[in-house]
């Protein structure tokens, strides 16, 4: 029986990610170097440190620490959020037509000062029992670690939930925690192969509510 509907955010609720690869542009133009598009996907759905080693090795940035980038793209992340944000098409929808039948969640790899942001801003704040942030994990996607805990806080199992991410990353970390992960890919992820890692892709957030009914009538 499914009982959960856990949703990943960045790319999947809110178009985040264009604005992550502007301030990443942004960071490594400031250290005299170019990031490529590559490495920009090779950092989505990763946790935040782990994003910020990639994106240092990549443009040979040993001048500064992961840890103090990742400090100036969170700050700069906030800066570009308080000027407004809009929901990922079809989210109210799926939220309204599942309210009362699953429980619902979320599990991203932003910290808990983004989804205090973030999820007011859409208008959502209110719908999730539980929202599992990355800086309350020990490992980050694609590491089970964070689907594994926002299902135990919401009591349910891996086989009772229903998991939408749009990163491969987060698509592995959510099938390795047993959920039935459906692949909703942004513009940005839109030539990854999740068919190794996920149930089912779709387009949309309105063909994921389709996808979801007849998994519940099944």
């Amino acid at each position: 029986m499914i009982r959960a509907l856990i949703f990943d955010m960045d790319g999947l609720m809110v178009d985040t990610e264009p604005l992550y690869w502007d301030v990443a542009r942004d960071l490594a133009q400031q250290c005299g170097k170019e990031v490529s598009d590559e490495t920009l996907r090779k950092m989505m759905g990763r946790s935040r440190i782990e994003s910020m080693r990639i994106f240092a090795e990549a443009c040979g940035i040993d001048s500064r620490a992961p840890e103090d980038l990742l400090v100036e793209r969170e700050e700069l992340m906030l800066q570009r959020y308080g000027r407004g944000v809009e929901p990922m098409k079809g989210l109210h929808e799926i939220l309204n037509q599942f309210r009362g039948r699953l429980r619902f969640a979320v599990a991203t790899s932003s910290p808990r000062k983004f989804t205090d942001v973030l999820l007011p801003a859409l208008d959502v704040a209110n719908e999730f029992e539980v929202v599992q942030t990355g800086d309350e994990v020990t490992h980050g996607k694609p590491h089970p670690e964070i689907y594994r805990r926002c299902m135990s806080r919401l009591g349910v199992d891996g086989s009772e939930s229903i998991v939408l991410e749009d990163s491969k990353a987060g698509a592995m970390s959510s099938k390795s925690a047993g959920a039935y992960v459906i692949a909703v890919p942004s513009h940005l992820t839109a030539i990854e192969d999740f068919s190794q890692v996920a149930n089912a892709r779709v387009n949309d957030l309105f063909e994921a509510a389709r996808t979801i009914e007849s998994l519940i009538a099944a």
